[in-house]
């Protein structure tokens, strides 16, 4: 099979398309014939050497898929109500960059009622991420309010539409006023270029002073003690990417006063077992959603994976640009 491979840490120019075994799908597992596979910030990281891969995980790039079920272990596969021939898409901790992908059968989803390969390819990785964190360790409720740093990034659009349809106002973050109204357009509540404005002042206006109730943060550093200004009684706080830095400073009192919880998960390492609880809360919850047309895909760009120039490269040339509005595909 054709794959994307790092071929040393750098800049997107070490991505090369090569040539590698199929891979073999083992018990618990299927084999996916790949038609698109989702470009994500943490496969900049990896490139780049910031992001370890977890033991017996792919050294390949990519961690969401979507294609044709091509082998697989016939009772899990039973057992899940899928079949050879169903198109499907995936979470994967390592190797989406390539022809073929192996998958737990426990982190693949059925390609939504009317949505192309490509459209779904975009779905795994920020639709497990939001629903982890946002909705299980956030514990977003009917009614709160949500604020979302990065809004117009592939988990920002996931989470304003997830937000919206679980009944949540929204107020999202972006650093221009087109990416602003772009997270409008897509159900925000309210969108602040953090550029031109003051975040904090501007929460605290919107909610009359009582602040937002969760905090969806990718970069954490500084932002964490504004954050924190941010939140209401008892309010969360879920870090989810340090962009900005690993460190910050903050106000305890203000933790204690408010009674506040700060929390964060990285999704990568963890278990099948706990990946496919969040698949399975995904295919009740939220795929219906999906299918009736209540949340889009969101897709920004798509590159041919083994075009020239190398479409990988292209494509993370584009991430590290941060001038997308929603999700970047590679297509095979």
């Amino acid at each position: 099979m054709k794959a994307i491979e790092i071929t040393s840490f750098g800049a997107p120019d070490v991505l090369r398309v090569v040539d590698r075994p199929d891979p073999v799908a083992g018990e618990g597992e299927l084999l996916i014939r790949v038609a698109a596979s989702g470009v994500n910030r943490p496969d900049v990281l990896q490139r780049t050497g910031n992001y370890p891969v977890p033991p017996g995980a792919s050294d390949l790039p990519g961690l969401e898929v979507a294609g044709e079920i091509v082998a697989g272990d016939a009772k899990a596969l039973a057992d899940a109500g899928l079949a050879l021939g169903d198109r499907v898409c995936a979470l994967v901790a390592g190797g989406g960059y390539a022809e073929r992908c192996v998958a737990p059968v426990a982190q693949c989803l059925p390609v939504p009622k009317g949505w192309s390969d490509i459209e779904a390819a975009s779905l795994p990785e920020t639709f497990f991420t939001v629903w982890s964190n946002v909705f299980e360790r956030g514990r977003l409720q009917q009614g709160e309010t949500l604020l979302i740093q990065g809004g117009s990034s592939g988990i920002g659009v996931t989470a304003i539409q997830l937000g919206k349809a679980m009944g949540a106002t929204v107020i999202v973050t972006a650093g221009s006023d087109d990416k602003c109204e772009a997270c409008l357009k897509l159900g925000a509540d309210h969108a602040i270029n953090y550029k031109s404005s003051d975040f904090v002042a501007e929460v605290k206006r919107i909610t009359d002073g009582k602040g937002v109730d969760v905090v969806l943060d990718m970069v954490a550093g500084a932002y964490v003690a504004r954050e924190i200004e941010c939140l209401a009684e008892d309010g969360r706080l879920v870090i989810i990417a340090v962009q900005g830095g690993v460190k910050a400073e903050i106000n305890a009192g203000l933790v204690l006063r408010r009674r506040l919880t700060v929390t964060g998960s990285t999704l990568r390492p963890r278990s099948i077992a706990f990946k496919g609880a969040i698949a399975q809360a995904l295919r009740d919850k939220v795929w219906p959603l999906l299918e009736r047309g209540a949340i889009k895909p969101v897709v920004h760009s798509t590159f041919a994976a083994i075009g020239d120039p190398s479409g990988g490269a292209q494509a993370h040339v584009l991430m590290e640009s941060n001038q997308h509005i929603g999700k970047i595909v590679l297509t095979w």
